[in-house]
C-alpha cells in the first residue's frame, strides 16, 4: 500500500513584493526633498563664492588704483648716465689705489718712507770745520754717497763716527773715501753754511785751499741719484 507524502512547505515559496501607490509616492517625495536640499546647498555655496570673487575684485581694483597713484606721484627714477660714469670712475680709482697699496706693501718700489730721516741724520752728525756739499741716496738707503769739504782732513773720520751713531744709519758702512785739495770760488758758497771762521778765512784769502772729500757706500754711484742734493 503506497502513501504520498507532500514535502512542499509554503513558507519557502518566494514571496512577491507588491509596490503600492502610496509607497511609490513616499519614495518620490523623499527623492524630491533630497534633490531640493542639494540644489539649495549648491546655490548657497555658489552665492558665497560669487560674493568672495566680487570682494576680491574690489580689493584688487583698490590696490591697482593705489599703485597707479603712487607711480604717478613718485615716478620710477631713470638711471642718470653721469652718475653711472662717476660710479665707474670711482670703481676704477678704487682699483688703482688698491693696486698701488699692494705694490707699496710688497716693497717693489724700495724705500717708501722717504729720505727725510737720512738728511736729518746727515745734519745732526755735525762736526765743526766740515760741511756737506752734496748727498745721494738710492733705493731704501742701501746706496749712499756724501760729498763735502773740510778745513782739516782728520775731521772726516770724526764725521763718519758721528754718522754711525745715528739710528737710521745703523749697520751701514762706507767702502770708499776720496779726498783731494780744492779751492772754494768766492761767488759760490757751499750748500751747507761752513763755520764762520772758515768762511771768513775763505773771503780774506781766496787762494786758501780746502780738502774736498767723497764718501761712497759699496754700490753707490759717484754722481747724483734718487733723493740727491747737489751743490
Amino acid at each position: 500500500m503506497s502513501q504520498q507524502i507532500n514535502l512542499f512547505n509554503s513558507a519557502f515559496e518566494k514571496q512577491k513584493q507588491v509596490l503600492t501607490a502610496a509607497g511609490m509616492a513616499q519614495a518620490l517625495g523623499l527623492m524630491l526633498l533630497a534633490s531640493g536640499a542639494l540644489a539649495w546647498y549648491g546655490a548657497h555655496q555658489v552665492a558665497v563664492l560669487e560674493r568672495a570673487a566680487d570682494d576680491s575684485k574690489v580689493m584688487l581694483a583698490a590696490r591697482e588704483a593705489r599703485r597707479a597713484d603712487v607711480l604717478t606721484r613718485f615716478p620710477t627714477p631713470q638711471k642718470d648716465p653721469l652718475i653711472a660714469r662717476a660710479l665707474g670712475q670711482a670703481e676704477a680709482d678704487r682699483a688703482a689705489l688698491f693696486e698701488a697699496q699692494t705694490i707699496l706693501q710688497g716693497g717693489e718700489l724700495g724705500n717708501t718712507q722717504g729720505y727725510a730721516d737720512y738728511f736729518r741724520a746727515f745734519a745732526h752728525a755735525r762736526v765743526n770745520g766740515l760741511w756737506l756739499t752734496g748727498a745721494s741716496i738710492v733705493g731704501a738707503g742701501k746706496e749712499i754717497g756724501l760729498q763735502g769739504r773740510t778745513v782739516q782732513p782728520d775731521l772726516v773720520p770724526q764725521y763718519i763716527r758721528a754718522l754711525s751713531r745715528e739710528s737710521v744709519l745703523q749697520g751701514k758702512s762706507f767702502a770708499r773715501l776720496d779726498m783731494a785739495a780744492a779751492q772754494i770760488p768766492a761767488a759760490a758758497p757751499p750748500l751747507s753754511a761752513p763755520p764762520p771762521g772758515a768762511m771768513a778765512a775763505a773771503v780774506a784769502a781766496p787762494s786758501l785751499r780746502f780738502i774736498e772729500f767723497s764718501l761712497q757706500s759699496s754700490a753707490a754711484p759717484a754722481g747724483g741719484a734718487a733723493g740727491a742734493v747737489k751743490e
